[in-house]
């Protein structure tokens, strides 16, 4: 990334630190995360909790502008301040608060502790440096290592992310790299120095189907050789349907609704989960089965409406959603959404949609019967 020469006064190491008792590996309570711009006050992140523990994956789904990456961007601290200000709420990482830890700090855990997998890898690479470079970088800082060992465990990285004929293409410039490929290069930073906690901001988007399977199960092996944590940032349901164990989906910088995969995928609570539940294709079954989008565009974040913020493109809305902030209804496993209707059955039957799950057994079975 651009901040190569990092210094190396007042680090930290929390790696080895136990989690406190009555703590998680990861605690986001109630996170607010504004910008104060000439327009108004946008509200990016607005009531975010959620916990993380070893071993576990959180899938975080939502439309672009929903909040994903400015929660994670967020923990990371790496939000200019100003124009963002973090307005309530806190971050623990092993009892600790990153949001009263100085730049210091941070930059001690930052690729160490807690990586994250940027969605935009042209603009997080530096164009000047090799890619071996910026791969030994992070090895070299908190792991102490020789400049030939980290170049060495950089060309390891880049062949188990993929990349062919990794020794000389360490040497070489991110301009000679596809954009699939400099994907692929960002995957390898971040697993480099085998995080606690793994954050992936969209990290298939620019690989075909092939290599995103690839790099799914990547993630998964070593996390289960690990046993670290990560966070699965994505607007596709179909990303965390097999890897992540909870899921929060957020609307207008809040989560509108969290739990368990099973949960979310098999009992969806919420309209802006089914919303998104509709809008899998399943070309598989019917090829002229026309795709169900949710209708219209998400609020503007300096002027959230009165109620409920999905309640301008909600179906099922009444003068209540419009006027009334709902609040959350959490089930007895800790299964939440925030609609006034969650808590009514009989609505929720009525009008939750089959299943993506359901689709792709109906899928399997299909292809079964050719």
């Amino acid at each position: 990334m651009f901040g190569l020469g990092l210094k190396k006064k007042n680090r930290i190491d929390l790696r080895d630190t136990p989690v406190p008792e009555g703590h998680h590996l990861l605690e986001v309570n109630d996170l607010k995360m504004y910008f104060h711009t000439q327009d108004g006050v946008v509200k990016a992140v607005n009531g975010v909790s959620y916990t993380l523990d070893r071993g576990e994956t959180l899938g975080v789904v939502g439309e672009s502008g929903s909040g994903k990456s400015v929660t994670s961007l967020t923990i990371m601290g790496l939000i200019p301040m100003p124009p963002g200000k973090v307005e309530g709420g806190d971050v623990l990482y092993r009892g600790k608060s990153l949001l009263d830890m100085s730049e210091d700090e941070l930059e001690s855990i930052r690729g160490n502790d807690i990586a994250m997998i940027f969605q935009d890898p042209m603009t997080s690479l530096n164009p000047v440096y090799t890619i071996g470079r910026q791969l030994s970088e992070g090895m070299r800082l908190h792991k102490g290592m020789s400049k030939k060992d980290a170049m060495a465990r950089s060309v390891e990285l880049l062949k188990m992310v993929g990349i062919p004929n990794a020794e000389q293409r360490v040497k070489e410039y991110p301009h000679e790299f596809s954009g699939g490929m400099r994907q692929r290069v960002m995957i390898a930073m971040a697993l480099a120095c085998d995080p606690d906690i793994l954050i992936a901001d969209e990290p298939t988007t620019a690989l075909d189907v092939t290599i995103q399977a690839q790099i799914i199960e990547l993630m998964q092996e070593l996390q289960q050789k690990n046993g670290n944590a990560i966070i699965m940032i994505t607007h596709d349901l179909g990303v965390v349907a097999d890897i992540a164990d909870k899921i929060m989906v957020m609307y207008a910088g809040q989560p509108v609704e969290f739990g368990t995969r099973d949960e979310i995928f098999y009992n969806p609570i919420h309209p802006y989960t089914w919303g998104l539940n509709r809008s899998i294709p399943e070309p598989a079954i019917d090829e002229k089965h026309p795709l169900t989008p949710i209708k219209g565009n998400p609020p503007s974040l300096v002027d959230l409406p009165e109620g409920c913020a999905f309640a301008p493109r909600c179906p099922y809305a009444t003068e209540r959603c419009r006027k009334e902030m709902p609040k959350v209804y959490t089930t007895k496993t800790g299964h939440y959404s925030k609609c006034h209707y969650s808590a009514d059955e009989a609505f929720v039957r009525a009008n939750a949609p089959e299943t993506s799950r359901t689709k792709a057994q109906r899928i399997v079975e299909l292809k079964g019967d050719m």
